[in-house]
């Protein structure tokens, strides 16, 4: 097999307790007027007020935009540009959640290329640079001060709706761990969740066939060589830590391991890309109202049971860096690696199966046949994915029984059409 190695990333990533105090000389660098994006919530702490102090002793105007909402409604993108384009900003700070960092993103290309936001919908559609972007996350989960993409909620769409290019990521994070002190548990778990996935969801993706022309011809080229050393960093990272910054907010090393964690993870997706797991919790969190982070969670192993059949290896893989002996069979070790997510997910409150979450009953085939729609990740996934494939791993991770997706593996990968089931472990 051709060795394939592609990597996208910031300019510059400065990571550490205490990084934040350098924000104000990095964001002076690139602009004078600065345009902040953050929530009502970090907007009102005395940080927030710290780090825009910071940014006007470096010389830097700054405009606030304090309204971002979770999940980034498109509105306000049109919203927020047409507000602030009086004061002509030459750079954007995200600062916050992922919805924060995505909104200044998203800003940053109506800002420059005019329009509105679904003229970028998709991959590739954004046709040059962007103001740009400093990200300076509050959280350890999205990832989004190093990826490419925008998330935003479009109320024409059910799902949530992307705007992929390498122009979206920023052009320098500031990732300090001290910003997640006393992160609540609930979102602790949420987004530790969401860091687990990506780093398992990269790792375990479709590897394309090499082509000089992949790296142009798509944002998210599978998994490869350079993304998976980023993808098991954000295993190790998030296995070690999850439960401990979940129990005990004010841990200082859990908290930097996980905010390590979730930035190797956004290294990983947003190069390689993600798959099931994310392309079913978007019709699953607009049924539920629930976090991307939960609705991940649970998902995330029924569909390693789902694709065990054409990754035995690589779980096997996820399984060590998880903490597992490498002495056991590659068999044994795929199958401890979801027994371990199961029980670290479980271990910070994430619920077991999609009834707890509160999806109806009579929507499993309705949302297989939405997740259809998120293209992009369908294709991304190790073993093709149709309606009736989704549909299996939405009813079992309904009813919990993560049994009825094993299967027959015949030389490392289940034979097409082949639907045998093992029985329960």
């Amino acid at each position: 097999m051709s060795m394939l190695g592609v990597l996208r990333g910031p300019r510059q990533v400065v990571f550490g307790a205490g990084q934040r105090h350098a924000l104000g000389a990095l964001t002076a660098a690139l602009g004078s007027r600065a345009l902040v994006c953050t929530d009502a919530r970090f907007g009102a702490t005395a940080e927030f007020a710290e780090l825009v102090g910071l940014l006007e002793s470096a010389g830097v105007q700054v405009t606030v935009f304090d309204e971002v909402l979770p999940d980034v409604p498109v509105h306000q993108v049109s919203q927020c540009a047409g507000l602030v384009r009086y004061a002509a900003p030459d750079v954007i700070v995200g600062m916050g959640g992922g919805s924060c960092i995505d909104l200044a993103k998203a800003v940053a290309v109506v800002l420059t290329h005019g329009g509105e936001p679904s003229d970028y919908y998709g991959e590739l559609r954004v046709p040059g640079p962007v103001i740009p972007v400093v990200a300076l996350p509050t959280t350890a989960g999205t990832g989004s001060e190093v990826t490419p993409v925008a998330v935003l909620t479009d109320p024409e769409r059910v799902s949530k709706v992307g705007i992929s290019s390498p122009h979206l990521i920023p052009h320098t994070a500031v990732c300090d761990p001290e910003l997640t002190l006393g992160c609540p548990p609930a979102l602790t778990a949420s987004a530790g969740a969401d860091a687990l996935s990506h780093g398992i969801e990269a790792f375990t993706a479709v590897r394309r066939p090499v082509t000089t022309e992949l790296a142009t011809e798509r944002v998210f080229v599978g998994k490869n060589e350079l993304t998976d050393s980023y993808a098991l960093m954000a295993v190790r990272q998030v296995a070690r830590s999850l439960h401990r910054a979940w129990s005990d907010p004010s841990d200082m090393g859990a908290r930097e391991a996980m905010m390590l964690g979730a930035t190797a993870g956004g290294f990983a997706l947003g190069t390689s890309g993600t798959a099931a797991a994310h392309a079913l919790q978007y019709p699953v969190g607009a049924l539920t109202h629930t976090p991307h982070g939960i609705g991940v969670g649970v998902l995330l192993p029924y569909v390693m049971e789902f694709n065990r059949p054409a990754r035995v290896p690589e779980l096997a893989a996820v399984a060590v860096a998880m903490g597992a002996s490498a002495d056991a069979s590659d068999e044994d070790l795929a199958d401890e690696a979801i027994d371990r997510v199961a029980a670290l997910l479980a271990s910070v409150g994430i619920p077991a199966t999609l009834a707890d979450l509160g999806l109806p009953a009579d929507r499993l085939r309705w949302t297989a046949e939405q997740a259809l729609g998120a293209a992009r990740l369908v294709a991304n996934n190790p073993r093709p994915l149709d309606a009736d494939a989704l549909e299996r791993i939405v009813r079992a991770a309904y009813t919990g029984d993560r049994a009825a997706l094993r299967e027959t593996t015949v030389h490392g990968s289940a034979s097409p059409g082949l639907t045998t089931t093992a029985g329960a472990r």
